[in-house]
Formats: structure tokens, sequence, C-alpha cells
């Protein structure tokens, strides 16, 4: 399951994003969306976790939890429109 993790500290790092939602589980990915021309962070980023339950989880816990002085906003992401556009490739 793909969650989207907002309102994060420009400082907090991949490797800390990481590292609290193994805590829920397996991390399969994790990524944080950094700003073309500064190479700074948006403050969000994604996570995958493998198990819906450990994701759950996660997000049950970690949504309002506070993470170098921000409280992260955490929840299911959305499919993109490449996404959706592959899936509806693949099943024909």
């Amino acid at each position: 399951m793909r969650l989207l993790v907002r309102n994060m500290s420009r400082k907090t790092t991949q490797e800390e994003l990481q590292d609290l939602f193994e805590s829920f589980g397996a991390v399969q990915s994790c990524v944080l969306v950094h700003d073309e021309k500064t190479g700074q962070s948006k403050g969000f980023g994604f996570v995958d976790m493998p198990k819906a339950g450990d994701a759950k989880a996660a997000i049950h816990h970690l949504n309002g939890y506070e993470l170098a002085g921000e409280y992260i906003r955490v929840k299911k992401a959305k499919p993109s429109p490449t996404q959706d556009s592959k899936s509806a490739t693949e099943e024909q």
C-alpha cells in the first residue's frame, strides 16, 4: 500500500522517515520529494508498505505524530494518472 506523508519538516531525512515506518512493518520503498531547482525537500513523500495491515497500523499511529517539530499527516495515497492508465493497459 502506498502512503502519502505530508507536513514534514524540510530537515527530515529519507532514512529517518523509513526508520519510523519500519517500526510498523516492512518498507518496500521510501521517497522524499525534492524541488528540482534547489534540491531541498518539499516537505512530503511516499512510503510503500507491502502488507496492507502494517500500512493501516502506520496510518493509525503516525497521522498527527510529531516528527522533527512538525505534526506529520499520513494517509493512503491516491493512484497517479500514470498508474491508472498503466493498470488499464495491463487489464486489456
